[in-house]
Parts: C-alpha cells; sequence; structure tokens
C-alpha cells in the first residue's frame, strides 16, 4: 500500500525528458569503460566467439528463450508496481504458454500466437513514479547505467519470485542462463559491439550516447522534440577539445 501511494503521488510530478548527458564521475567512468573493454577482449569475446556470428542456432535459441522466460515474474511483479495490470496479464499469460507448452521456456509459442508480453524492470519503475535517471555511470562487468538503473538493477536481483520458489542448487539456474544468453548476445550483435568498442574515434562517448538513447527511448522519452534535444553526434568535439 506505502509503494502504491508512493508511485500515485510520484505519478503527478512527472518529470520532462532528459536531454544531452550528466555524467560528473567521467574520468572514473572511463577507468571502469577501460576494464570493461580488457575483460571483453580477453574473455568475452573469444567466448562469444564460440556460438558464431549472426542469428543464434536453435540450441543458443533455446537458452535465449529459457532466460527471457524466467525474466518474466520479475517483468509481472514490475508491471503491477507501474499500475499497469493489463501488461501483467499479458507477461503472466506468456510465462504459463511458455512454461508450460513451450517445455519450461525453451520454445517461444506465446509469440507465435502473438501474446509478446512487455520487457521491464525495476529502473523503468522507478521511471513511472517519477524519478530522474541521474547521473550516468559504467558498471564493472555490466557496462553501461544510470544512478536510477543502478539501483533498478539492485531491486531486480530479489524481485523475482522464482529466486524465493527455485530450491538450492537449482536456483543457480538463474544467473548461469542469464549469462549464456548474454555471451549469445555479445556474438549475435558482435559486429554492432567491436564497432563500438574498437573502431569508434571515442568508444566511451559512443557507448554513453547509444545506452542513453536506447534506454530513453524504450522509456518513451525520445519522440519528437525531445528525441531531437537528447541527440548528440558522438564524433562531435564536444569536450571542447
Amino acid at each position: 500500500m506505502a509503494l502504491a501511494a508512493f508511485a500515485l503521488l510520484a505519478a503527478c510530478a512527472q518529470k520532462p525528458a532528459p536531454t544531452g548527458f550528466n555524467d560528473p564521475l567521467e574520468a572514473n567512468n572511463r577507468q571502469i569503460h577501460d576494464f570493461n573493454r580488457s575483460v571483453d577482449r580477453a574473455i568475452l569475446r573469444p567466448l562469444s566467439s564460440s556460438f558464431g556470428n549472426g542469428p543464434p542456432g536453435p540450441v543458443m535459441q533455446g537458452v535465449t528463450n529459457f532466460a527471457q522466460n524466467l525474466d518474466a515474474p520479475g517483468a509481472v511483479v514490475n508491471n503491477l508496481l507501474q499500475g499497469r495490470p493489463h501488461f501483467a496479464a499479458e507477461n503472466t499469460l506468456r510465462f504459463v504458454l511458455n512454461t508450460t507448452v513451450g517445455i519450461g521456456g525453451l520454445f517461444d509459442p506465446a509469440s507465435a500466437i502473438g501474446v509478446n508480453g512487455k520487457v521491464t524492470d525495476f529502473g523503468e519503475t522507478l521511471h513511472v513514479w517519477g524519478a530522474g535517471e541521474g547521473n550516468y555511470v559504467e558498471l564493472p562487468f555490466i557496462g553501461p547505467s544510470t544512478e536510477r538503473d543502478l539501483v533498478g538493477k539492485i531491486v531486480d536481483v530479489g524481485l523475482n519470485p522464482l529466486r524465493y520458489v527455485l530450491p538450492k542448487p537449482e536456483d543457480n539456474i538463474v544467473p548461469v542462463a542469464k549469462l549464456a544468453s548474454s555471451l549469445g548476445d555479445r556474438a549475435r550483435y558482435s559486429e554492432t559491439v567491436d564497432s563500438v568498442l574498437y573502431d569508434s574515434a571515442d568508444s566511451y562517448a559512443q557507448a554513453r550516447l547509444l545506452y542513453l538513447q536506447s534506454r530513453r527511448f524504450q522509456l518513451g522519452q525520445t519522440s519528437g522534440e525531445a528525441g531531437d534535444d537528447a541527440f548528440e553526434d558522438p564524433y562531435e568535439d564536444i569536450y571542447g577539445q
């Protein structure tokens, strides 16, 4: 009830769409970015290359489906906290269909019949409640984020009901599946990731720009004039040098 009351009050004070970026921690963020890039070069890129490039094969697609299905209960909780019961119902139906007919989520019959669901997280819940995105941050091993999404990631760890339902050691399947799915995504989008990390004039500025634009678009904050104002050329001399 307290969360619902807070959400109702915050909804009355939605902040305008953000433009540009707030990055007072840039020096530290760049150090973490360099660390993440070295981890990618030494570990993630070689591991993901074993999956091959391009669209995922049947096995990798099954792993991705399985990992996404494990996130569905958490999405339902966030849908309810956001005051979007229709999305909660759709995500619930999707989870039931894929868990049963889809053999534990390895297959995706829900999408085949048009039940696509709504991917969401607690970062979006905070946005719906009126919280601003805060400063841009880069997280070790995780990559680009904002202060709001960092809080969301932490809360989402404990928000998924499956973490409390699955017995030990079966509960470890959740992080393992997500890691395998992330490696598959790294392989699938290898050309784009390599272009940003290794071919850009400033990989940090490029990654920051792409993350903020993508996240704001996901939250519906980049349409119309706000979207035009939010765009900045990553190759522009934004540092005055």
